[in-house]
Formats: structure tokens, sequence, C-alpha cells
């Protein structure tokens, strides 16, 4: 089936929460990618508009905003402007960057939920919520923390225990109390708005399941998950003060939930920007609601679900409530669905969950100041490794060799080789090309394909492969200078050197072309370089970009190498927070209340062996065992630790220990029959507790 073609491309990114800066795993995720391609775009000559902007709402915000003691407005302020900078530093090229506390977006997000209210979109449903008498308020599960009632840790949230690792509600707590007052909550009663996604099910199945098979595995395998269960009606408002009221008599004291508002940031940035300059960008309308428009979201994986399902059917419903005006030649107020969502996985540090409680991360504003001028090795770096199918992982002994061993050493070399060659023998103007040798023609046939070979992976969102083709017309280039040894030949025949040379240049500004969407500053540069003010994509593969005669500008190294020193600091640095991650958790917990052995005897522990274990859906937490126990029957057993478990199918074939007669209990709609046993390290990350040889399962402990 051939694709449409379309008159523009409405490109998103997702808003950074503006809770705390920009690190290396948002870059590899997100925003270089959505760069990459909104720069190819442009270059094609492409109608692309690109929107980004901070997500300010939420309850982190006003947690951090009560810790520090100022107003959660200062909060966002703060990091919008360090997210900003930083973006516009590290050249993330957006067309808007606004933010979700903008008037513009508060009375566009008000608008579009009492739309959807007002056609009976939305259902209205009461529910028992833990309230806060002192403080006059209800309570978010973040704002109640409490004992957990399974590993009794006393500091666990109302929404997970960060030591145990359990989703939880806030009324499971034991002791609950009210991270606001530190009083003791009650139940009571409150009203929301939710959106229907059960109504929306099989739309979405024939959507996105039957319509859009060509989207990542990893999207639309996440999508057919959510899709084969039941979906249920989501909340859209929340019990809160921070946030976009909820524009419905009777709704006070209720904000927009954040995750209804952020999504239609997208929407109300780009209103901001085409009400700025409405002869360059036209209407909103045109980006958002022109069937000829393609929209492309760019998101991490833990955004799959908000995007894919929960804003689609927002603006399915939209849709719905504004019927077609059959008497124009496109639909009337109708939202176009996204074309793709190319999510990313998750990125790494040093084989290390990056995780910004911890400090394990590589900060974006940090970097530039560490690393001045050294943004496109972290691009190259970042896009080379891009998580696109799988986790990846970022070490910065590999970021130096990437940078030693490729952009300087390969990249940057051939450029410096053939422009000091130029203005050696011919003054730095281009030489004519003069009779062709079989090694000419082969480096030409080469790099004649490189545009369209390029061109599919990026139309494809196959960033890591379509910058790997780019780097290799520069080895084809230093190979061709290698062979031909033109400061051998110069001295018989000069004209020989000639064509050389200017083979050599045609690659050197093929380079720039093919590198521009994803190192801009070196292409820049390289541009000053070989006296080009600008480029169109469809000279990429030309044999003559540059023309006889031609003079180019004074050469200079595109890469400096990185020294052992610059890494070590950075080594260092990551190695102080481990120490002092582990200076905070690095206290043995006290040992217990003393037991009589007979108390012991009670608990029957036995050895397991896994035979299959795997997340369980719509759990962010727990994993589900299925497990050999020596009787014959397959026993399973849910436990939460499926956070320290990436790929849970690595416990298969493990002999591990669990408590056998405990009573079953239902989790998540499966009866867990046993606990699993879990050692838990100083950093609070569980381990499975497993035999060092290979006992038969049902083995006892004792």
């Amino acid at each position: 089936m051939e694709k449409k073609k379309y008159k523009r491309t409405t490109v998103t990114s997702a808003l950074p929460y503006a809770n705390g800066g920009v690190h290396i795993g948002h870059l590899a995720g997100v925003y270089v990618p959505a760069d990459i391609y909104v720069r190819y775009l442009r270059l094609k000559k492409e109608d692309v508009v690109f929107i980004g902007g901070s997500d300010e709402h939420g309850v982190p915000i006003t947690i951090r905003a009560r810790k520090e003691g100022i107003t959660p407005q200062d909060v966002v302020d703060r990091y919008h402007k360090m997210i900003k900078d930083s973006f516009k530093e590290f050249g993330i090229s957006f067309d808007v960057y606004s933010r979700t506390t903008s008037k513009t977006h508060h009375q566009f997000a008000a608008e579009f939920f009492k739309k959807l209210y007002d056609e009976g979109k939305l259902t209205e449903e009461t529910t028992t919520q833990l309230y806060d008498e002192e403080a006059k308020q209800f309570l978010a599960d973040r704002y109640v923390t409490g004992e957990c009632p399974y590993c009794h840790n006393e500091g666990a949230y109302g929404d997970q225990c960060e030591k145990c690792g359990r989703d939880l509600s806030p009324t499971e707590l034991i002791n609950p109390k009210s991270a606001i007052s530190g009083s003791t909550p009650v139940l009571k009663e409150t009203k929301n708005w939710y959106l229907p996604l059960n109504e929306y099910q099989e739309w979405l199945k024939q959507w996105i399941l039957e319509g859009h098979k060509e989207w990542r595995p990893n999207v639309y395998g996440q999508c057919k998950s959510w899709l084969d269960m039941d979906l249920q009606p989501r909340a859209m408002t929340r019990d809160l003060d921070w946030g976009i009221p909820v524009p419905v008599e009777g709704a006070e004291g209720k904000v927009l939930y954040v995750w209804f508002d952020a999504p239609i940031g997208y929407i109300s940035n780009t209103k901001e920007l085409c009400e700025s300059n409405p002869e360059r960008w036209g209407t909103w309308q045109q980006w958002w609601q022109d069937p000829d428009t393609r929209l492309v979201h760019f998101i991490g994986k833990d955004n799959i679900v908000f995007h894919c399902i929960i804003f689609p059917v927002m603006m399915k419903a939209w849709n719905e409530a504004t019927p077609n005006d059959q008497t124009t030649s496109h639909p009337n107020d109708q939202f176009i669905m996204p074309d793709n969502v190319p999510s990313n996985e998750f990125l790494n540090l040093e084989d290390d969950k990056i995780s910004t409680s911890r400090n394990w991360a590589v900060w974006l504003h940090e970097y530039l100041v560490d690393m001045p001028g050294k943004q496109d090795v972290l691009r190259y770096v970042l896009t080379a490794n891009a998580p696109e199918t799988k986790d990846n992982n970022f070490t910065w002994k590999d970021f130096q060799e990437r940078n030693n061993s490729e952009l300087v050493a390969i990249y940057g070399n051939f450029v410096n080789r053939a422009l000091q060659l130029t203005k050696k023998y011919w003054g730095g103007v281009v030489p004519a090309c003069g009779e062709l040798l079989d090694v000419d023609r082969q480096a030409l046939d080469e790099f004649k394909d490189v545009k369209q070979r390029v061109e599919d992976l990026l139309d494809n969102f196959k960033f890591r492969d379509a910058q790997k083709e780019a780097m290799n017309l520069a080895r084809i280039g230093n190979r061709y200078i290698t062979e031909c040894e033109p400061w051998k030949v110069w001295k018989e025949d000069p004209k020989r050197v000639e064509t050389i040379l200017y083979i050599s240049l045609q690659l050197v500004a093929n380079l720039a072309i093919a590198f521009e969407p994803f190192l801009p500053f070196s292409s820049e540069k390289l541009r000053k370089m070989i006296n080009i003010e600008e480029f169109d994509w469809n000279q990429l593969g030309s044999t003559d970009i540059l023309k006889t005669g031609h003079q180019l500008a004074e050469p200079e190294l595109l890469f400096e190498k990185i020294d052992d020193d610059l890494i070590d600091i950075q080594l260092k640095k990551l190695e102080d927070t481990k120490k002092a991650n582990e200076a905070a958790t690095a206290q043995v917990a006290p040992v217990k209340d003393t037991v009589s052995f007979e108390d012991f005897e009670k608990l029957d522990i036995r050895v397991g062996l896994v035979k299959n274990c795997e997340k369980v859906k719509k759990s962010k937490k727990l994993l589900q065992f299925t497990i050999d126990d020596g009787t014959g029957t397959d026993r399973t057993i849910c436990s939460g630790i499926a956070a320290f478990y990436e790929h849970p199918e690595e416990l298969i074939g493990k002999r591990i220990l669990f408590v056998a007669n405990f009573a079953p209990r239902k989790m998540m709609g499966i009866e867990s029959q046993g606990m699993i046993l879990s050692a838990v390290d100083f950093d609070e990350s569980l381990s499975v507790v497993t035999t060092t040889k290979d006992v038969k399962p049902g083995s006892q402990v004792g």
C-alpha cells in the first residue's frame, strides 16, 4: 500500500517535567532523534513545525516546593529556564518551546475539557479518598506515607513502597499519615470526571492493531498488551490546588489531571507560535486538524500509553463532539491522529539504571559546562548508542573512544587531509576534474547511492543506522586518499592530483550535508571552511557540489582528541555520587526482635525451579513466577520486584527460595501462592535469593 503524501508535518517531543534538569537518558530517548528528524525534513525543504515545552503541573512539583519553602511557580520558573536554555545551547531546534503554566495553555486546556464535558464525553464518579482535616484538602497518593503492609517499611508512599517495590494504594498503608500536616487522614467522598477509555477500545484496536502495524515493535507491543485487556475509565481531574482549575460548576478545589493537560500543551504551544507570527506559521488548525498534515510524537517508552491510547481518545472524543461540516473541502474542527510514535527504550549509565533521585545521571546543563564546544560529540555518541529497539548503555570510555577513533580519526581526519592538501597544492581553490581512473570510479560509485540509503533510514526512524551511513562517506574518503597518495603523485603528475582533490572535496561537501541533521555545529563549521552558506538535501550524492575555481576558506580541525584526564573527571564525579548514595544507605538494618526456633519452624521455606517469569500487565512492579515446587503441580507467585529485573526471563531456570505456607492472596486478579525471598541491598535494590547447587524443587530450607 502506497504511503500517503502529506503537505506538512507536526513533530512533538515529550514535555520534560519542570522538576529538575534534562539528562542523557532524555536526550537519547526523545530529543536528539526528534531534532535529527526535524532537521532532515527542513533540509528537504518540507513544511514542518517542531513543538516543545515544559510540563509544569502535578504533585511532585508541589512536594518540592513545600520542601524548599517556595511556591510551585518558583520551582517551575527555575527549571523551565534551565531546560529551555540547555536545549537551545545543545542545538535542539524547537520552533517553539513554551510551558503549561502559560495563559494560552490554561485557556485552551480548560476549553478542551469543557467541550468534552458539555457534550457528555466524560463520566462523573464519586469515590472515597483520604482527606487531611487539618490541611482541609484531599491527599494525592504521594502526600500519604505510612507502613508498608508487606515489608513494613515505615516510609512507604501511598502509591508505592520504594523499599520492596510493591504498588500500593493509600488505603493499604498501616498507620497512614498526611505528608502535609502529619495528621491521620480520614476517608471522605469526592467527585471526579473520567474519560471512558472502555468505550473506545474497539476503535483503538482497529486504528492501532490493524492500521499501524508499521510502528516500532515496542510501541505496537505495549499498545497490544493494553488493548488485550479491558480498558477502564480513567480520572481526568484531581483534588489538588496546583494546576488548571476544572471549568465545571461544583468542581472547586479540583484541577485537570496532569496527563490530561500536558499533551494538550502540544496544541496550545502551536497556537501560541502561530499567533505570534501568522504570516510564517498560519493557523494552529493547519498543524492539528488538516488531514494533509502528518503528526509524529517522539517519546520515551514510559509515555507510550498516554500518547497512543489516552491522548488519541481525548481527540477522538472531541471529534465526535464536533460533527463534520460536509460543505467544506476538509472536516471542520477535527483533530488528526498520530501517524507514528517512534518511542525509544531506556539508556543506562555505566551499566546502571539512570536515577534522578540517586543523582545517577549525566545532566545536560552540567555537560555543557564541563565539555564546552562538544555538543556534537554527545549527539553523535547518543545516536550511535540509541536505544531504538532495546535498552542500551552509555559509558564515558565509549564516549572517549568514539570521539577519538571515529569523529577525530575518521571524519575529522579525512576533512583535514582533503582541505590541507588543496591548500598546499592549489591555494585552497577547487581544481578541475580530469580523466577518471578505476580507483576514482570506484570511490564515486561507492557514495552515489548515499542519499537514498540515508533517506530510507531516516524516513523509517532508524537514526543509528543512518548516522553509520553518513560516517561511511568519511571512511570512503580516507581510503581513497590513502590509495591515491597525492603527495607522491604531485611531482610526476600534477593533473592527476587535481582529479584526486576534486573528488575528495566533493566527498567533503557530501559529508557536510549528510551530517547536518546529526551534527549541526560541526556541519556549520565545515560549511564555513568550504565557503558554502547552505545546502539542499537533493545535493547529497552529487559529484559537482563544489565547482572548479571555487575558493575555500582556511581549514580548521573539526574535532579534537579527548584525553584521559577529562574522562577521569567525569568518572570521579560518578564515583563520588555512588559513594554518597552508599553512605546514605549503608547502615545495616538493626536485627529484629528475637524469635523462638519453634516460631521459625512455622515458616515452610522451600526451593522452587522457575519455569516462567514475566511482568504482570497493568502493573509496574509485579512479576508473575511459575514455579516447579516439587509437587507435580506448578505454583504461581507474584512478587513486587519488577523494577529490579528489566528482563525477568533471565530468572527462568534459577532455583529460588520461597515461603510455601503463606495463605493465597489475590494480586492484580492473580492468586499468589506464597512469597519469593529477596535480599535487600544497601541501595534498597532487591535480588532474588538462589541456591549455589542444583537442589531438587520442593526441598525444604531449615
